[in-house]
């Protein structure tokens, strides 16, 4: 064998222990750092409920009993879950392509108000099972085209006016919002909502139903297969890499040929439909007509979702039924522990730091692992 192919063999095998190395740091990091931030947030959420006068254990009982300790409690959870698996997805989609997007309350709003229009048109759709289906199909179509189109715009003016995604993505939740009230409130309102404003209500034939054996609506099905079908899309498709590559050098990726405002507006167009379609969802499986009831926070609450799966779609998964567990837990704290109605919300807010305080480790494991198993 030549000299120069004996060096190159070697310096290959002497490499392969390292890369390695890498690997499983990067691994561990990717399961550490969430853990890691989840104990330190409910340190500090146990020292609140210690400050209001309440025993910690107690209250930690509570959460895991109204999040998973009966079969109704997992019910419970998974019908909160459901919205934040598909706005988890507004995040983290656009975050692998290296985008900071945080508009997926604007697109959910959005989306359930245009799904709410088109079900109102398509009133007299439900005589038959097949033009109920086309029905609603094309409402949730329409609620996932709204929301795409909404994000849409974030990524354009990132791409060609420079500017921050994050604060355009921000400033455009609160517009979507301010629309869809002067709507429900003026010239779509139903004459018959006098104490709360809402557009006309749904034919119940067009409602959503269950997902069969659960009292939880078919959203929950819909958000576990577009998070399994983006995870997939993400790690083994051509697209996930173009989009890894803008992420780690947005420069490289014009160099080698990626078509990156097409890919950014790609990944923002995804996120809005599925944030979009989380809004349909609540108008036609819960709510049956839009109401300012639908800016509930959903969208805010899929950030947290997704940096704490560090925008992994197959991690959004458990972390969203994390995330619901505790919010269905809310009203055993407030009944048993006396606790104010947003301690929910402290608990989240904690976490939400935590994270972020986690973040900034983020690349350190895997460089110490290498270095310490050299």
């Amino acid at each position: 064998m030549p000299a120069g192919m004996m060096s190159a063999l070697a310096l290959r095998l002497g490499a392969w222990p390292r890369a390695r190395r890498r690997v499983i740091g990067r691994l561990a990091e990717a399961w550490l750092l969430p853990i890691l931030a989840l104990g330190a947030a409910l340190l500090l959420f146990g020292g609140f409920v210690a400050a209001s006068g309440a025993d910690p254990a107690d209250a930690a009982a509570l959460i895991w009993r109204g999040a998973f300790g009966t079969w109704f409690s997992w019910q419970n959870t998974l019908q909160k879950a459901s919205p934040l698996l598909l706005t988890g997805l507004a995040m983290a989609l656009p975050a692998r392509a290296g985008l900071m997007v945080i508009g997926g309350e604007g697109a959910l709003v959005l989306g359930g108000l245009a799904c709410a229009v088109i079900g109102a048109s398509l009133a007299g759709w439900g005589e038959s099972a097949s033009a109920a289906l086309f029905a609603q199909a094309t409402m949730l179509a329409g609620g996932m085209a709204a929301g795409a189109l909404w994000l849409m715009i974030p990524g354009a003016l990132r791409q060609w006016r420079g500017v921050n995604e994050t604060i355009s993505s921000l400033l455009l939740n609160t517009i979507a919002i301010a629309v869809m009230n002067q709507l429900v409130e003026g010239p779509l309102r139903d004459p018959a909502s006098l104490n709360k404003p809402s557009t006309p209500p749904l034919s119940p034939a067009l409602m959503l139903g269950h997902v069969p054996g659960l009292s939880v609506h078919v959203g929950l099905a819909f958000g576990l297969v577009l998070c399994l079908g983006a995870g997939v899309l993400m790690q083994h498709t051509r697209f996930g890499f173009s989009a890894g590559v803008n992420s780690g050098n947005p420069r490289a990726a014009l160099m080698v040929g990626i078509g990156v405002g097409r890919l950014v507006l790609i990944a923002c167009a995804l996120a809005g439909a599925c944030a979009g379609l989380a809004g349909a969802v609540e108008v036609a499986a819960v709510q049956g007509s839009a109401t300012a009831s639908l800016a509930a926070g959903y969208g805010y609450s899929g950030i947290l979702v997704a940096f704490l799966a560090r925008h992994n779609p197959f991690a959004i998964i458990p972390v969203a039924i994390l995330l619901g567990g505790i919010e269905a837990s809310d009203g055993l704290l407030q009944r048993h522990l006396d606790l104010p109605d947003a301690t929910v919300a402290v608990l989240q807010g904690f976490v939400f730091v935590a994270v972020l305080a986690a973040e900034t480790f983020s690349g350190r494991l895997s460089q110490w692992f290498g270095a310490r198993h050299g």
